[in-house]
Formats: structure tokens, C-alpha cells, sequence
């Protein structure tokens, strides 16, 4: 009798060890993008991108201007075209390729991203690009990590993107997102 108590408790939590294993394998997909719950503590690295602070990203501005900043916040999209549910503001000077760092892209946010990054690269694998969103925020993890199986080589993470900038009392500027081309949203032919 007297440890029927404390093997409950031992089921109970082998029971919720077991529940958060198997939650952990569906927060990424087959590919290992973050595919849920994006906002939630990310990992202090993310192989193939530098990741950097608020002074690393600015001694990269100032030493590296060309750098690309790319934001990947998502913006609810519906009926063919994004929807301002909220005003966005991001770092100057950024391009927001919103719902870019989904894990599962759609075909057609795959295509966006890969064309706007060639577009801001000139098709240069070697051109500076750094990807933010917010704090807590999965979605830049994604987009670099993306960035880096389309080769791109010289890849920055700003972790902690627009809320440490705008902590450290550097602007902001009012955003939105690339357009998606139109020609995006049918489908590819296959050979």
C-alpha cells in the first residue's frame, strides 16, 4: 500500500515523458524544418549561418553594406493576396518575404523565396544575407537554414531579431511584404 502512491507517480510521469518525445519529433518535419510552434525558444546556433547579436549585425552592416536583411514574419494570407492584420515595421532597409520561413512551404512560397533571394543576390551565392523575425522565433531559423540548402554560403541569423533591435532603441520602418508574383500561384509543369 504504502508505494502505491509513489508508483503512480513513476507511471504518471513516464507517461509525460513519453507524451513530449513524441511531441518533439512533430515539431519538425521529414526535412528538419520547425513546422509548429513557432514562437517558443530557439537553439543558440544553426549550422551553416553565423548567428548574430544586435552589435555583430551592425558591425556587418557597417563593414559588409551590401548584406541583404531579410525579414521573414508571416502575414496571413488569403484570396491571392496578403492581409494586414497588424502594422509591421522591420530593420531599414529589409526585404519582407513573408511566410518564407514557414517549415512545409507550399510550392509557390518556395518559388517566392528562391526568386527574391536571387533577385537580392544577383545570383551571387556568395552575397551576404541575414534573416530575422522576432525573438523566439523559428521562422528566420527555417529561412536560413533554407537558404543554405539553395547554396548560399554566406548566411547571418539574427535570433533575436526586431525585438532586440527595437529594445536597443534602433529604428524601425514601417513594412510590407514582397508581392508574390502571380505567375506563382499555378502550378509548375512537370517534364
Amino acid at each position: 500500500m504504502k508505494y502505491r502512491l509513489p508508483l503512480r507517480a513513476g507511471l504518471m510521469l513516464a507517461s509525460l515523458l513519453l507524451v513530449c518525445l513524441v511531441q518533439s519529433d512533430e515539431l519538425f518535419d521529414a526535412d528538419g524544418y520547425r513546422s509548429t510552434q513557432y514562437r517558443s525558444p530557439t537553439p543558440e546556433q544553426l549550422q551553416g549561418a553565423q548567428t548574430l547579436d544586435t552589435h555583430a549585425l551592425q558591425r556587418l552592416l557597417a563593414e559588409q553594406p551590401r548584406t541583404t536583411l531579410i525579414d521573414v514574419y508571416r502575414r496571413p494570407w488569403l484570396q491571392g493576396r496578403f492581409i494586414e492584420d497588424a502594422p509591421h515595421a522591420n530593420l531599414p532597409g529589409s526585404l519582407w518575404l513573408a511566410n518564407a520561413g514557414d517549415g512545409n512551404l507550399a510550392p509557390q512560397w518556395q518559388r517566392y523565396f528562391a526568386h527574391y533571394l536571387e533577385q537580392a543576390s544577383g545570383g551571387d551565392q556568395q552575397h551576404p544575407l541575414a534573416f530575422y523575425c522576432r525573438s523566439d522565433c523559428w521562422l528566420s531559423w527555417n529561412a536560413a537554414r533554407r537558404a543554405h540548402a539553395l547554396g548560399y554560403r554566406q548566411l547571418y541569423w539574427y535570433r533575436d531579431g526586431i525585438d532586440a533591435w527595437e529594445q536597443a532603441g534602433l529604428p524601425l520602418v514601417p513594412a510590407q511584404p514582397a508581392e508574390l508574383p502571380a505567375a506563382f500561384l499555378t502550378p509548375t509543369a512537370t517534364p
